[in-house]
C-alpha cells in the first residue's frame, strides 16, 4: 500500500511531512482536502485511532470564520461535507494512521 497523505496545501505541518517524504525518496499519494474530501470509508478508518472530535482542527482559521464554536453541529457530517476543517496533516498507511507531523511516528514508515 502506498502511503496516502491527507492535507493542505498551505499547512505548516502537511509541508514538513511531503518534504520528509520527498527527501527519502518514499513513495506516497498526496490528497488536497482543498479539493477532495475523504469518503465516508476513509474517515472509518482515521476513527479507529482518533475521535471524531480530534480530527476536526477547531484552532485553525476556517473553523474561527465559520464561527462554529457558537454553532452545534454533527461532526462527522461537517467534515465530509467542509473536509478543510479536518486537522492536518492525515497519514494513512497499511499498519494504521496518525494526525500531525512527528518524524518520531515518520520513521516508523516502512
Amino acid at each position: 500500500m502506498i502511503v496516502q497523505i491527507f492535507g493542505k496545501k498551505n499547512c505548516n505541518e502537511t509541508k514538513k511531512v511531503l518534504r520528509f517524504f520527498k527527501e527519502r525518496n518514499l513513495k506516497f499519494q498526496f490528497i488536497d482536502l482543498a479539493e477532495k474530501a475523504p469518503s465516508k470509508r476513509e474517515l472509518e478508518t482515521f476513527l479507529k485511532n482518533y475521535e471524531i472530535e480530534e480530527l476536526l482542527d477547531k484552532n485553525g482559521t476556517e473553523y474561527k470564520k465559520r464561527n462554529l464554536q457558537y454553532l452545534v453541529y454533527d461532526i462527522e457530517t461537517l467534515l465530509l461535507e467542509n473536509p478543510i476543517l479536518f486537522k492536518t496533516p492525515i497519514i494513512r498507511w497499511e499498519k494504521g494512521v496518525f494526525l500531525g507531523y512527528s518524524a518520531q511516528d515518520l520513521k516508523n514508515i516502512k
